[in-house]
Formats: C-alpha cells, structure tokens, sequence
C-alpha cells in the first residue's frame, strides 16, 4: 500500500482501462511492498470505479474518515442469521456455511474478515491473530479468519506466513463482506487517512513479510479494494463490530480479547 503516491493512483487507473499492458509501478526502497497486484484489464475494470458501500471512487464524494467506530448498532440483531447461510471454504476447498462455524447458541467467536490474501496488511493481520490465538484460546474463543480469494490463494498465506489452516477460510466471491456492507473503492484503499496507522507498526510489519509473496493476490483483480472488519459474537448475538476505514485500519486485538473476557455468561 503506497498511500502517499497519489499520482500511482491515477496510473493504476488508467492501466485498467487501457489496451496496453499496465506498467508496475515503482517502489522506492524502504517503503513496504503495496497491497496490490497489477494485472492486464479484464471485465472487472469497471468495477474499481464504483462508489459501492459507501466507498470513494476517483472522483467521487464520499467522505474519508480517519477513525472507525466499534458499534453493534453497525447491524441489526439478526445479522447472524443474515450470515448464515453464506457459503465459504475451508483453505482445503471444502465449502461451508458460516452458521458451522461456531456454536450458534453459545460459542464465543471472533470472526476477522481480512481484506485479500496478496495484501500485505492481511498478512500482518494474521500474523497478529496468530499471536492472540493462544489467548483466544485460553477463553474459549474461536479464532475465524476469512479473506478475500480462492482456497489455493489462502493455502499460500496459511503455508508461508504460516497460519493455522483451521482456523482460514476463502471469500472468492466477497459474499459475507456484502452481507456485512463493508467498505469498498479506490477512495478507501489508496485514499484514507486511516491508513496512515500503518507506518507506526513497521516492527510488525517487517515480521510479517519475511515470507510474503504477491501470488496470493486473487486473479479478480476487482477484489483488491475489499476492505475487512472485525465481529465479535456469543452464539448468534453481536458483541463487538467494526469495519475497517481503510487499508491497514485493523481493529486494536487488546479491544476484542476485553469484549471476549466481558461476554456475558449463560
């Protein structure tokens, strides 16, 4: 993610609407691999230009916010049953629906919908929730990782970062992200000021890329401006939600792990 190279913005642009073969942009060094890949337009290319769920195309009005807001009133009381019956698959390609995976009536789950696997911030994501797993654990919390992309794209961040399997799951089709109404554009994954947090976490950062590779970008190119979010549930009722502002804007795990130990008991 370059978030200061707004003229890489307009190339990335115009490279999907032009018949040539798009230029790669240049990164300086020291600066963090972007949160993209570039590749030759298809039928998608429309799609980055979009101002869908309440995103910011080029161009467009939408207002950029550099602060999230953590609020159950983000979705009804039924957005577990909303999520429910959405198909998704395991990082071995087996589908499954979301209400398998956690206990609806009194599991606790933490549910992070990253954004795509080629993204580096998905991959210091993960790596951070792999960190917390053992305390996830230590509460009875079920870790639930969900990205953007096919199975073998998970499969390569799960073996490399490394990421427990079990706990990965493939959005190809971006359903649960619909579902949830999170943030999608070119506004909100190049343009955001909240993703400027980025830069105060270079430590893990650094840690995190030891084994990045961008083949675990989805071949939908549209799919690289998904935002991600962050619920918190206790069966089917909501504890915690967030969707992320922009590219890097991750919810604070020491807030989450607080909702998981305050969850109400039986």
């Amino acid at each position: 993610m370059i978030i200061f190279q707004s003229g890489m913005v307009l190339t990335f642009a115009h490279n999907l609407v032009s018949p040539r073969p798009p230029v790669r942009p240049i990164v300086p060094s020291g600066v963090f691999p972007p949160c993209f890949s570039l590749s030759a337009p298809n039928s998608h290319a429309a799609a980055f230009f979009s101002e869908k769920r309440g995103s910011a195309a080029l161009g467009g009005k939408a207002r950029l916010v550099t602060r999230a807001s953590a609020s159950t009133s983000l979705y009804s009381p039924d957005i577990a049953q909303d999520l429910g019956d959405v198909t998704i698959f395991t990082a071995d390609g087996e589908p499954v629906m979301f209400k398998d995976l956690w206990d609806q009536n009194e599991g606790l789950a933490v549910v992070a919908l990253l954004r795509h696997f080629g993204c580096v911030c998905c991959w210091e994501l993960a790596s951070t929730l792999k960190e917390y797993k053992s305390k996830f654990d230590s509460v009875g919390v079920k870790l639930i990782a969900v990205g953007v992309g096919t199975p073998n794209k998970a499969r390569i961040l799960a073996e490399r970062l490394p990421f427990p399997m079990d706990c990965l799951y493939a959005d190809p089709e971006r359903k649960a992200y619909n579902v949830l109404d999170l943030y999608y554009g070119v506004g909100r994954t190049f343009l955001n000021p909240a993703s400027a947090k980025v830069f105060s976490r270079s430590d893990s950062f650094r840690k995190a890329l030891k084994n990045y590779t961008i083949e675990a970008t989805p071949d939908d190119i549209s799919s690289v401006l998904q935002q991600g979010g962050m619920l918190v549930f206790k069966g089917r009722q909501l504890l915690y939600a967030r969707k992320d502002e922009g590219t890097g804007d991750h919810a604070p795990l020491d807030d989450i792990f607080d909702v998981c130990c305050k969850a109400p008991s039986a």
